[in-house]
């Protein structure tokens, strides 16, 4: 019997990284998953890795017209929507002061905005479906900041506000919101701005209590437990998946 049996979860920026893990945990457990994102090539081809308990849609999450298409598509395939994990997200390494409005608004865009759009759009059919879960992923820099990173770290606060609020609106009518903290997690996105910052990855992670990169699918697990039965009683928290980094950083 698996944790998701009979769910029924859309996860934004499934096509690869840890969206796609995500998509891969949740259907291994028995979920339905609709998934979107804008690389549909990948997208394509993680739906026929994964067959008919899934469905990719395109979706740029600061689009509201592609949101309504993907909540749409998500009740006409599959009846109904119990779980919402709002992980797209971009990471860019700019200097403050090198920044444009441009860059740091495509920031919030996508990384803030998305999941606002996210929990409106699915909330109501949530509701519909007797309540459900929704999980909203931020970051260790959502706790601290870090040079080169101003326009993530605030968007990964205010993703952590976001959630809580959500938390104490939507409670009452069956919905629980909680926030995942990824830290050092080996992606495409984190590995292309190590290399642009000349980060020694292994290096640096060597200090940490647990002295390693952490896998996509170690920050599925936690989803997962959020978005299942399991975690009937948490709402409004926050879940590190660090390694200890934040311990090593003194928070």
């Amino acid at each position: 019997m698996g944790q998701l049996d009979g769910k029924v979860a859309l996860v934004t920026g499934g096509a690869r990284g840890m969206g796609a893990e995500h998509v891969r945990r949740f259907v291994a457990e028995g979920a339905r998953v609709v998934f979107g994102d804008v690389l549909d090539e990948e997208g394509k081809a993680l739906e026929a890795e994964l067959g008919d308990a899934v469905l990719f849609v395109h979706q740029d999450v600061t689009d509201e017209s592609d949101w309504q298409a993907a909540v749409s598509a998500t009740i006409a395939q599959f009846g109904r929507l119990d779980v919402l994990v709002n992980n797209a997200g971009i990471l860019r390494f700019k200097k403050l002061l090198e920044m444009t409005l441009d860059e740091w608004n495509l920031m919030q865009s996508i990384n803030v905005t998305g999941s606002f759009l996210g929990i409106k759009t699915a909330a109501p059919a949530m509701i519909e479906s007797g309540g459900g879960s929704i999980v909203n992923v931020s970051s260790v820099e959502g706790f601290v900041g870090a040079a080169g990173l101003s326009a993530y770290s605030a968007s990964k606060f205010a993703l952590r506000g976001l959630t809580k609020s959500a938390a104490r609106e939507l409670g009452h009518s069956g919905i629980r919101v909680n926030s995942i903290h990824p830290g050092g997690i080996a992606t495409p996105m984190t590995a292309s701005v190590a290399g642009a910052t000349g980060l020694d990855g292994n290096s640096f992670f060597s200090d940490l209590p647990i002295p390693r990169w952490g896998q996509p699918v170690e920050v599925s697990e936690v989803a997962l437990f959020l978005a299942s039965d399991a975690s009937s009683y948490c709402t409004g928290g926050e879940f590190v998946v660090d390694g200890g980094m934040l311990t090593s950083c003194g928070y």
